[in-house]
C-alpha cells in the first residue's frame, strides 16, 4: 500500500471540507450581518447566534488549514522496527474474530476513512489515545 497516495487522497479529503467549511463560514457571517436579524429587543438572539456560529465555523476552518500544511510537510518513512510503530506507519490491527483492520498514524486529522485497492484504511492521528498507545510498539 503506498502511504504517499493515502497522504494524497487525506489531503483532498481535507481540501474538500475546507471548501465546505468556508462555504458555512460566509453564510452564517451573511446570517448574522442581515438586516433583518438585528435585535429587537433583548430576547432577539438570532443574529448573535449567527455570529457565534460563524465564528466556529471560521475556527473549524482554520482548524482544516493547519491539518493541511501539517499533511502537505508530512514524509511518511518506511517502518523501522528498532523504532517501532512511529508517525506514518501502516497498522493492521487483527480481532479475537480474524476482522482487520488498517490504520494509517498522521499528523492530524483522524477519523478519516481512505479507500486503498479494495481496502478500507483508517486515518488517527498520533494524538487520539489509540495513536499515543501504538507509538513505539513493535
Amino acid at each position: 500500500m503506498d502511504k504517499f497516495l493515502l497522504q494524497q487522497q487525506v489531503l483532498e479529503r481535507l481540501a474538500e471540507d475546507l471548501l465546505q467549511a468556508e462555504q458555512a463560514v460566509r453564510v452564517a457571517h451573511e446570517a448574522a450581518t442581515h438586516e433583518e436579524n438585528i435585535a429587537e429587543n433583548k430576547y432577539d438572539t438570532l443574529g448573535l447566534e449567527a455570529a457565534y456560529l460563524a465564528t466556529g465555523q471560521a475556527r473549524r476552518a482554520e482548524a482544516i488549514r493547519q491539518a493541511m500544511a501539517n499533511w502537505r510537510h508530512f514524509r511518511p518513512r518506511p517502518y523501522d522496527a528498532s523504532k517501532g510503530i512511529a508517525l506514518g506507519a501502516l497498522v493492521c490491527l487483527v480481532d479475537a474474530d480474524d476482522q482487520q483492520q488498517q490504520l494509517f498514524l498522521g499528523p492530524d486529522g483522524g477519523s478519516m476513512k481512505l479507500v486503498s485497492g479494495a481496502q478500507i484504511v483508517q486515518v488517527i492521528s498520533s494524538e487520539a489515545p489509540l495513536g499515543r498507545a501504538m507509538l513505539g510498539k513493535c
